[in-house]
C-alpha cells in the first residue's frame, strides 16, 4: 500500500496537468482525480493513525 505522501504527489501532478489543459471535460476530470488522490491521502493518514503498525518505513530511494 502506498504512503499518503505518494497519493499527494499524484494529486499535485493532476493539478499541474489540469492547469495545462483548456477548460472542459478533460480539465474537470483531472481536477476530480486530484480530489480523489487527496481523499485517499487523508484516508491513509487516518488508517495509519489508528494502526501505526501498518505504516511503511521511509526509504532513501523512494523519490
Amino acid at each position: 500500500m502506498k504512503k499518503a505522501s505518494e497519493y499527494r504527489k499524484h494529486a499535485e501532478e493532476c493539478r499541474v496537468l489540469a492547469k495545462q489543459v483548456p477548460e472542459g471535460p478533460q480539465r474537470d476530470q483531472l481536477v476530480e482525480m486530484a480530489r480523489t488522490w487527496e481523499a485517499l491521502a487523508k484516508d491513509r493518514d487516518v488508517l495509519v493513525r489508528k494502526h501505526p503498525e501498518i505504516a511503511q518505513p521511509d526509504k532513501e530511494d523512494d523519490d
